[in-house]
């Protein structure tokens, strides 16, 4: 099976219809299977002891998707003959982008919110997982819950949850740890901006998806922290791994141990993850120290 490649628009959108319309014909013209963007409310995302914490947390308000785009991203997406997708992180984003979405990808950051597992699975289309910072045990019980509430179709994505990711960190013998541990597709959700990494996920490990994050032109708002691709060099890596597999190498780097365990350049980014009883971030137990930091 050809490996399918998916443009992560995250935040680079400026809110802009025009502009995330662009994102989609970018996507479609240098070989995308999908696109996808992200649905989140800052309000919804965080918990407001932490955005009275540290406030600045508030100016990614600018990042927010307007809903109302889906409805003409999903008709242009699909138009072209390319998949749409989106990322709900809170509970009505799945009621919204149910009629627009081809499939739902849940974030690393979401993985222990079980509600929001359930409601996603309930919808009964296809589910990409990230699997960023997550232990095999956390990975087996977010499997089983979805697979529990419907999910059919699911697809799992080795992800290392650092912005960018060290090549050395990627650890990309993890996707054929996943495939045996769990039966289903498994891809790579990239982080390192590098070239070789992504051919090598897809050549040497048979990663069924990738996952890039896109930039248009530099200037989105994420482009900056150095993980987004820009079109012409991405569309070289999907073009040379479309052709007949060439020679890997018979390690890299990249390889790693092949264990699904967090990395180190993760570790932090755990206690940023969504908690389960309410939802928000960061953990319960991060926000409490981030309270007694503030008050010491």
């Amino acid at each position: 099976m050809r490996t399918r490649f998916v443009a992560e628009v995250s935040s680079n959108h400026q809110r802009s219809l025009e502009r995330s319309l662009e994102f989609v014909d970018t996507a479609a013209r240098i070989g995308c299977a999908a696109v996808k963007f992200q649905q989140f409310r800052v309000r919804e995302l965080f918990a407001p002891e932490v955005l009275h914490l540290a406030p600045r947390l508030l100016a990614r308000e600018a990042w927010e998707l307007p809903e109302s785009f889906h409805a003409p991203l999903s008709k242009r997406a699909r138009a072209l003959g390319i998949a749409y997708a989106c990322t709900p992180f809170y509970r009505r984003a799945v009621e919204v982008l149910e009629p627009w979405v081809d499939f739902f990808k849940i974030a690393s950051y979401q993985m222990l919110w079980t509600q929001l597992l359930l409601e996603v699975g309930r919808t009964a289309k296809p589910i990409v997982l990230a699997t960023g910072m997550a232990t095999l045990e956390e990975i087996r019980s977010a499997v089983e819950t979805l697979r529990a509430a419907g999910c059919l179709e699911l697809e799992l994505l080795h992800c290392v949850s650092a912005y960018p990711t060290p090549i050395e960190e990627a650890n990309l013998a993890a996707i054929a740890s996943l495939r045996s541990e769990f039966g289903c597709r498994v891809g790579w959700s990239d982080h390192t901006v590098c070239e070789d990494v992504v051919r090598r996920a897809v050549l040497r490990h048979g990663a069924s998806m990738v996952e890039f994050h896109l930039d248009l032109d530099g200037l989105g708002d994420e482009y900056g922290g150095g993980h987004c691709w820009l079109p012409a060099a991405i569309q070289r890596v999907i073009a040379s791994c479309a052709l007949v597999p060439g020679a890997q190498a018979a390690s890299h780097p990249c390889d790693g141990d092949g264990i699904k365990a967090p990395r180190a350049c993760e570790l932090l980014e755990r206690e940023w993850r969504t908690d389960p009883k309410d939802g928000l971030r960061p953990l319960l137990p991060t926000r409490a120290k981030l309270g007694e930091t503030r008050a010491a």
